[in-house]
């Protein structure tokens, strides 16, 4: 046996377990932003940086009964858009991403939010991670986007060395099927806020936790993203 292949061998055997608890407890977890469709959900994960979720579905009615389209959102325009969202957290630079990034989708993208990393990540105030929460959620393309729950699960899971957000994506990656990549990263997410919570766990206190590390007795120290 090669050098690392046994440290492989015990990853992918937590990786099942992982796989096969969270499908017991989320067999079809729901998205948790609420939207209408593509551009809808574009909106609602902009705006859910450094917010809750929650307060996110709190203002995105208003938001979407005054503009559910990229042409509706253009003529909004910033300042209206900000009286809107001011509730949320960076919403002077929300609302400007909002207002630019659906001018750019209406004149370069004939109206319709893109089908592919390339062109989203090109558009204001869209970064790998909400490009990929879009072509996971919006399109059913494969993704595995990584937010800070699943950042530090995967970590306190021995999944990932959690070096930063794009080693624990690419970790992830290789260690489940593209198949589930979809779902799963929501399970790992529930799972994150409703059990293995970034105070009430410290890698040795959830069940799951304690199934793959029987024996840990120390706290994982997790890198933050």
């Amino acid at each position: 046996m090669i050098p690392g292949d046994a440290e492989t061998l015990k990853k992918r055997e937590r990786a099942d377990v992982v796989r096969k608890r969270l499908g017991e407890l989320y067999p079809d977890p729901p998205i948790p932003l609420h939207h209408r469709d593509p551009f809808t959900l574009l909106v609602a994960v902009i705006l859910s940086a450094q917010c809750t979720d929650k307060k996110v579905n709190e203002i995105t009615p208003a938001l979407f009964n005054a503009a559910s389209t990229p042409e509706m959102m253009q003529q909004l325009g910033e300042p209206r858009i900000l009286e809107i969202i001011r509730p949320l957290g960076l919403s002077k630079q929300k609302a400007k991403n909002l207002a630019a990034m659906s001018a750019m989708i209406v004149e370069e993208f004939g109206g319709q939010v893109p089908r592919n990393f390339a062109d989203l990540e090109s558009l204001p105030g869209v970064g790998h991670k909400t490009a990929s929460v879009v072509m996971a959620q919006a399109f059913g393309i494969p993704a595995f986007p990584v937010d800070t729950h699943i950042h530090r699960l995967a970590q306190r899971w021995g999944l990932s060395s959690g070096k930063n957000v794009g080693q624990t994506e690419a970790d992830l990656k290789r260690l489940f099927p593209e198949e589930l990549w979809n779902k799963l990263h929501l399970q790992i997410i529930f799972y994150g806020r409703e059990c293995c919570t970034a105070r009430g766990c410290d890698g040795t206190r959830c069940n799951l936790c304690q199934e793959l590390y029987p024996n840990r007795k120390k706290p994982v120290v997790c890198r933050k993203p």
